[in-house]
């Protein structure tokens, strides 16, 4: 360390790794207005070899410590080309054909590259597949309803259908046990070959969730419109009262048949035009995804008891929380057009 006593006069030189910040300045500072060592020591307080060793250091550089790296650049031009080509391969099958290059690198040092280019594995986004007519479509849609306020969306009540199984798959929720408890009841996940399910219908608005519909059976015109007349209009009365209100439905064969689009005009309610394949534009979505989430750590036996999980999960659905879905809409038309009609992120 450097310790410098004004009263007494004297100043105790230290190794150049133990010069402060302000000494380290101070030697910029003057090295750059062209004084002398000797001066630069004196002004900075420590010995004129520190100063020197330091002027030295900042001209030339810090060499990298470590051993050469054993691949080129243009090596790893061609690893980030062969990830590119086909991003689903696996570390080993990148490797593979890394190698079959003619690069000589192990397994671990393609790993590595990989990942200081910026590449993580990651589970896919599953989005729908969108062909060229569907994204010009989602694009005049979102363009045509750019200028919709928050407000004018919360006077859209949203709908849609949803499954549910009793088994939600391998991405659930991980199991805290010890070492010999691997086949313990409380510690497995049962799985059947043909697990239980049901279908639901719901809808929601920026004042909350209407009830719930379980459908016992194949959706089609005759179906679906009995859920209107049961489900639909008590969901309208609850949500908006004698407000009007716009009713959104996807484009199901259902939903789009001749005989639903004569009901509802003779029922005097107007529909939202939507666009096909577009689930991240709608709500309820979301809105299904966060029910799930709840439930996966529930662990219904039977059909009934997977409707009571979910009857008693979506009565705790907040209007705060659907008012925030339904505020997402403007952003979501966005990202739309930002998308040119593409997918996107919600």
């Amino acid at each position: 360390m450097v310790f410098q006593s004004s009263s007494i006069g004297y100043t105790i030189m230290g190794k150049t790794a133990d010069l402060t910040v302000v000494q380290k300045t101070t030697i910029d500072t003057l090295h750059k207005e062209g004084k002398t060592q000797k001066v630069i020591a004196k002004e900075a307080g420590c010995s004129q070899s520190s100063v020197s060793k330091h002027i030295n250091r900042e001209a030339k550089g810090r060499k990298r410590c470590g051993r050469k790296k054993c691949t080129s650049k243009r090596d790893n031009r061609t690893l980030k080309r062969i990830v590119k080509q086909n991003p689903f391969k696996n570390v080993g099958e990148i490797h593979k054909e890394w190698t079959a290059a003619g690069v000589s690198a192990s397994r671990t040092t393609t790993h590595r590259r990989m990942k200081d280019m910026g590449f993580c594995c990651r589970i896919p986004c599953v989005k729908p597949l969108l062909n060229h007519r569907q994204r010009q479509k989602r694009l005049a849609w979102a363009k045509e309803k750019q200028d919709w306020t928050a407000g004018e969306w919360s006077k859209v009540m949203f709908s849609d259908e949803s499954k549910f199984c009793i088994s939600f798959g391998n991405q659930g929720p991980r199991v805290w046990r010890k070492r010999r408890e691997a086949l313990h009841p409380r510690c497995l996940m049962s799985s059947v070959k043909f697990p239980q399910s049901v279908m639901v219908w719901g809808a929601m608005s920026s004042a909350g969730v209407g009830p719930l519909c379980f459908l016992r059976s194949r959706v089609n015109a005759a179906t679906y419109q009995e859920v209107l007349e049961h489900f639909m209009l008590p969901a309208a009365d609850q949500l908006f009262g004698d407000a009007d209100f716009i009713f959104q439905q996807d484009l199901a064969p259902a939903h789009s048949a001749k005989a639903t689009s004569t009901w509802l005009k003779d029922h005097g309610i107007p529909v939202l035009n939507w666009p096909a394949n577009s689930p991240d534009l709608n709500p309820i979505e979301n809105l299904w995804g966060i029910v799930k989430k709840k439930m996966q750590y529930t662990r219904p036996n039977n059909s009934e008891e997977l409707k009571a999980t979910i009857r008693a999960t979506w009565a705790i659905i907040t209007p705060e929380q659907c008012h925030r879905l339904i505020d997402s809409m403007p952003r979501r038309i966005a990202a739309v057009i930002q998308a040119k009609g593409g997918p996107t992120k919600y």
